[in-house]
């Protein structure tokens, strides 16, 4: 007896040595509300299970909330966490408080977005840039070149969203020179926002043929809109992101084609490449993920269907 005693003693003590050995790290997002941050939890927490790592998720639940963002940050510093992966909600105000983490030893990969300081160990994204050529391509298809199209964008800062819709604006400009941007507004992250502006672009500009967003909140506000003015189908509509109300806009002819990310992945190779950084790898300095054109015929392929509906129960309790 005193042996099984002894032996079950010494089990649970290594046990608790192996639990206080996992490395910790942070995830910080940049809101909560949309499913595309729920995607990229779900990946986060895939990755933390592959790794032999915890992670502590969170973040502000609202996108503009920089401040709140910002102090979540620094908490997880002030709690020393191992390692952190931050979507930087705006790409110049997170720069000292993601600076002040490295130099306190804690590794840092920039995720979805931007940072304006290259003092982060990795860079997960979609190519943003790239995706927002493939809109701009995509769109002036639609159109066969000719046209006067609306933009709703996301908002200010957000490099990942301002990549996207500088390359719409450069590509549109470039190779469809019979194709004019009427006008844009910003929705800052908020659906209800998106759609009022959109209201506002359409009433300024009845004639207008096609329409472009530039993130899941604008894709959203944009389509109620169209909906609502009963001009689904007559306004060619290239979305960005997706979820399933944009699924449901694509397969009804409100939307014609999703500019589509892997956040499953993003999130994914954000804590991986940080998990590898804390068991002394040297993750590359820039993860560069692809976007893909989705349109109606392509939803029973079961590559896109595993990308457009991740089982987020499996990892999101």
């Amino acid at each position: 007896m005193k042996i099984t005693t002894a032996c079950l003693c010494l089990l649970l003590f290594c046990t608790a040595c192996q639990r206080s050995s996992r490395k910790l790290i942070g995830v910080v997002s940049k809101g909560q509300a949309h499913e595309f941050w729920q995607a990229v939890h779900a990946g986060a927490v895939s990755a933390s299970r592959d790794n032999g790592v915890d992670i502590l998720w969170n973040g502000p639940s609202d996108e503009t909330d920089v401040s709140r963002q910002i102090q979540i940050v620094e908490s997880m510093v002030a709690r020393h966490v191992d390692g952190l992966a931050v979507a930087p909600a705006e790409r110049r105000a997170l720069v000292q408080p993601i600076v002040l983490a490295t130099q306190k030893g804690i590794p840092v990969t920039v995720y979805d977005s931007g940072l304006d300081s290259p003092q982060y160990i990795s860079f997960v994204a979609t190519n943003n840039y790239e995706a927002g050529q493939l809109a701009a391509r995509k769109l002036g298809a639609l159109l066969n070149g000719k046209g006067k199209v609306i933009a709703l964008n996301h908002m200010p800062g957000s490099a990942s969203s301002m990549d996207r819709e500088q390359a719409f604006q450069t590509t549109i400009a470039q190779e469809f020179p019979g194709i004019h941007i009427v006008g844009s507004q910003y929705g800052m992250s908020d659906r209800a926002k998106v759609l009022g502006a959109a209201e506002n672009l359409l009433t300024a500009h009845p004639d207008v043929n096609g329409m472009f967003a530039s993130a899941e909140s604008s894709s959203v506000g944009a389509a109620l809109a169209l909906k609502a003015r009963k001009l689904s189908g007559k306004v060619r509509f290239v979305a960005f992101d997706s979820s399933p109300d944009l699924i449901q806009d694509l397969e009804d002819g409100t939307i014609d084609a999703l500019i589509a990310q892997d956040p499953f992945q993003i999130g994914y190779k954000a804590v991986q490449s940080v998990a590898e950084k804390l068991a002394g790898k040297n993750p590359p300095k820039k993860i560069d993920l692809s976007a893909v054109v989705i349109t109606r015929s392509d939803l029973s392929r079961p590559e896109i269907k595993a990308m457009l509906f991740p089982k987020l129960s499996t990892y999101l309790k």
